[in-house]
């Protein structure tokens, strides 16, 4: 489950990053005449520009801030520890087994709810990244905009 889970993360993630792009798109005017040569010159400076001040390249966006999803197998070490402390506590009663397998099942359970939890706390994080790199996006545009708009383009 969750591999599936992280892999819907990371694919929801790209689908709205990719989004956020598609949606951001400027038209771009040439009001003082530019040729195609010219136009794509001065896109490209106004890139590096925006790249400079903003410190975001929107071709490499920060996708970092994310941390790695919360690795698998919580209910397996849960139910391998409660297992191992079960057995313990079946020892010194008198029935090493059963309390196995009772702490395996306690284990096992403790173990799903920390791994839900901890996938849980990944959405949250995947989902701020997600908002920090919309907005950070946004700065590099308005830059780049501007920037365009100072070589004689009317961006709309």
């Amino acid at each position: 489950m969750g591999t599936y889970l992280i892999f819907g993360l990371r694919l929801g993630l790209g689908l709205l990053l990719f989004t956020t792009y598609v949606q951001a798109q400027t038209f771009v005017f040439p009001e003082k005449g530019q040729s195609p040569e010219q136009q794509e010159l001065d896109d490209f400076t106004c890139y590096k520009w925006a790249k400079q001040q903003t410190g975001y390249d929107p071709e490499h966006p920060d996708l970092a801030a994310a941390p790695p999803p919360p690795s698998g197998g919580g209910a397996m070490r849960g139910a391998m520890g409660g297992a191992a402390l079960g057995a313990i506590g079946g020892a010194i009663a008198g029935n090493a087994g059963k309390g196995a397998a009772i702490g395996a099942a306690a284990g096992g359970g403790m173990g799903i709810i920390g791994q839900r939890r901890a996938e849980r706390g990944y959405q949250e994080e995947v989902q701020q990244a997600s908002a920090k790199n919309q907005q950070t996006r946004a700065t590099f545009d308005r830059a780049h905009n501007v920037c365009m708009e100072a070589k004689g383009y009317k961006i709309g």
